[in-house]
């Protein structure tokens, strides 16, 4: 007897609820799973199911076995499926949802690279800042910016997220740099919408006491717009590095106060759990792990600031 396809047959009873259903499933006649099954229980010298004419149900030692059996085949399945692609180059349809910066500043060239490796991929990438169902809206992957709450789906880290303080040095020229907190009182902010009312930070608890309390000079639900208004001198502004690094490497922008800058947030690579994650998926996610370094190319010009976090 093989002791793997007894296996897979009492998976099968357990999870159809009887014999025949169970042989269609496996392509087997009943009576070839009803042998498996008493094959297995001779084995193992217990019962694993019991039997009347009208129903099967599992006792407690088949419960017990069926969880265990269940992540056994899992295991041979995955890792045969892993193999396999080995062999295969991945192909179909990968749609990914992304934030719109970040996606607009960082994922035209991983998108090409990817491409180039797997050219039998076609990647539908959708930009949107909300956080989407990725289940109920049919994507594959989303990659999402910050702390992540428990949930049934799986996130891999891909990056750490460094949030700075910045402004133009003409405006601060004009208005003065500020030292303190409190001397941000009297600054222009430039207000990102979606700021996320849990981030944690001294800096991220007085905006939110300050300016959610009080009007924004400029509100904007994006973050390369706010960019943008800081570098031509309207005010100061909180973005992650990713955006603003850029004009921080030029002397667009400075970094002000950067002994609160924030711990850093992550991006996350997140995707439904499957017993079978198809294989397109898979060379995603190996892709995208190690694409931007460590630490990703857009800090590298960035200075970090004397760490005196409170």
């Amino acid at each position: 007897m093989d002791r793997i396809d007894a296996m897979r047959a009492f998976v099968a009873v357990v999870n159809e609820g009887s014999f025949s259903k169970a042989a269609g499933s496996l392509g087997l006649s009943p009576q070839l799973v009803s042998k498996y099954v008493s094959k297995l229980e001779e084995k193992l010298g217990t019962r694993l199911l019991q039997r009347t004419t009208r129903q099967v149900s599992v006792t407690e030692a088949g419960s017990r076995y069926f969880i265990h059996a269940q992540q056994i085949l899992l295991s041979i399945d995955e890792m045969a499926a892993q193999l396999n692609g080995l062999q295969q180059s991945p192909k179909g349809v990968l749609r990914i949802s992304a934030p719109v910066s970040f996606a607009l500043k960082h994922m035209v060239t991983l998108t090409r690279d990817f491409q180039k490796r797997y050219p039998a991929v076609t990647i539908d990438l959708q930009l949107n800042d909300r956080k989407v169902d990725i289940i109920e809206e049919g994507f594959d992957v989303a990659l999402r910016i910050g702390e992540l709450k428990s949930s049934s789906l799986i996130a891999k880290q891909i990056a750490p997220v460094r949030v700075v303080l910045c402004a133009a040095p003409e405006y601060l020229r004009e208005y003065g740099t500020p030292t303190t907190l409190a001397e941000l009182d009297d600054h222009r902010y430039l207000h990102y919408s979606y700021m996320n009312m849990e981030a944690k930070g001294v800096i991220y608890e007085y905006l939110k006491a300050r300016y959610f309390k009080q009007s924004s000079t400029f509100y904007s639900n994006n973050g390369d717009v706010l960019v943008e208004s800081a570098g031509a001198g309207a005010g100061f502004v909180l973005q992650p590095t990713f955006i603003a690094s850029d004009a921080l490497g030029t002397g667009k922008l400075v970094t002000i106060l950067p002994q609160y800058e924030p711990e850093p947030i992550h991006l996350y690579a997140v995707y439904a759990h499957k017993k079978l994650l198809p294989h397109k998926v898979r060379c995603f996610i190996d892709f995208i792990s190690d694409y931007y370094g460590a630490p990703p190319y857009w800090d590298r010009a960035v200075p970090l600031g004397e760490d005196i976090r409170e």
